[in-house]
């Protein structure tokens, strides 16, 4: 698994996952029960996870919809 996406915006995550969903395109979001530790304040940012043969695709598919990875 390759990092494609690391943010502390939950909203960001949640749309990635769904581009790379309708692309059939497996991803793995990694940190989602950080905030336990931090209190809930979003200070630690949340990673996206994809297969290495499907890193290229993934990254054109977030940069044709304006998401920085």
């Amino acid at each position: 698994m390759q990092e494609l996406l690391r943010t502390n915006d939950p909203t960001v995550i949640a749309f990635a996952q769904a581009l790379l969903s309708g692309e059939d395109i497996d991803c793995y979001t990694l940190d989602v029960n950080m905030s336990v530790i931090e209190g809930g304040i979003g200070i630690l940012p949340r990673r996206l996870l994809v297969r290495r043969e499907d890193l290229f695709m993934a990254r054109a598919i977030l940069r044709d919809n304006d998401i920085e990875c």
